[in-house]
């Protein structure tokens, strides 16, 4: 008699999980036409079911069939994530072709996966070295997340972007490497702006921000040190000097547009002076000859 219930209970849970993965599907893909197409098309789905299988053997010990499971999922959808991560309700997956997603990585409620994401690690090292992803993130297509730091919660990382340290919750994140260009709306340029938007946060929630001890621990905490969160930005050091080169250029322009005016205003000057000089040397003959011509 337990033993039905308890498949009952199971079979119900199962057929409510199965139902809320396909209405996610609904409510972010505005492609999608039926709950048909969508069981049997969409591959960021198949992922995701075949993944449960596989970290349900992977946590009972079954690592050669876990992988077994996660390599025809690769096969089949394009999709490879590894049978130990951890994901929670509401992933969707969309275009899901070359995401990766690691060991130790954790993604939270609701979040989106766009094609070409990497969950990744850095490093040889054991234990935790892949992300944590909050819930209601938004992760675009060819992002790389790379490192164990934390997303924070309604994040948003830009198409294309390396990101190699923490970010902080209802941040906006573009780049190589990854930059904090928005932070609870507030448009940020440059880390001095970060710093001081991440502080005016802190003190609407009630800290001490003047406190320098506060401070400090406000700034350690987003100054997460990783192997390679050191890199060049060559695209921002090349605009910068194009912008440089500009400015210098439209001065040179400006400062020889005034020479120019000045010249033409000179030449015109003279051209006045010629042309009466040249009247008045017309009007001396014109008088020399009339007076010529009465004389004899």
């Amino acid at each position: 008699m337990k033993v039905g219930v308890g498949m009952r209970i199971l079979r119900k849970n199962l057929f409510s999980r199965l139902k809320k993965d396909i209405r996610v599907v609904f409510e972010r893909d505005p492609a999608a036409k039926s709950v048909l197409e969508v069981v049997f098309c969409y591959s960021g789905l198949h992922a995701i079911w075949m993944h449960r299988i596989s970290h349900a053997l992977f946590k009972k010990g079954w690592i050669v069939a876990a992988r077994m499971v996660s390599n025809f999922c690769r096969f089949l959808t394009g999709i490879e994530i590894h049978p130990g991560a951890t994901i929670g309700d509401g992933l969707f997956i969309d275009h899901g072709t070359g995401i990766v997603i690691g060991e130790t990585a954790e993604l939270g409620k609701n979040v989106t996966l766009y094609q070409g994401v990497t969950l990744g690690g850095t490093g040889k090292e054991k234990g935790k070295r892949h992300p944590t992803i909050g819930n209601n993130v938004v992760i675009a297509t060819g992002a790389k997340v790379l490192g164990s730091f934390k997303v924070g919660d309604h994040a948003k990382i830009g198409a294309g972007s390396v990101v190699l340290k923490e970010v902080p919750p209802y941040a906006t994140v573009v780049g190589i490497p990854g930059r904090v260009v928005v932070l609870h709306g507030t448009r940020v340029h440059n880390e001095e702006e970060f710093r001081q938007a991440l502080l005016n946060i802190c003190k609407s929630q009630g800290y001490d921000v003047n406190n320098p001890n506060t401070r400090s621990e406000i700034f350690e905490e987003i100054d997460v040190d990783l192997d390679h969160d050191i890199l060049p930005d060559p695209e921002k050091e090349m605009l910068e000097v194009f912008s440089r080169q500009i400015q210098r250029l439209e001065n040179k322009v400006a400062e020889l547009e005034r020479e120019l005016e000045t010249t033409r205003a000179e030449i015109s000057a003279e051209s006045e002076r010629t042309s009466a000089l040249e009247i008045s040397m017309v009007d001396k003959k014109v008088n020399l000859t009339k007076a010529k011509e009465s004389s004899e």
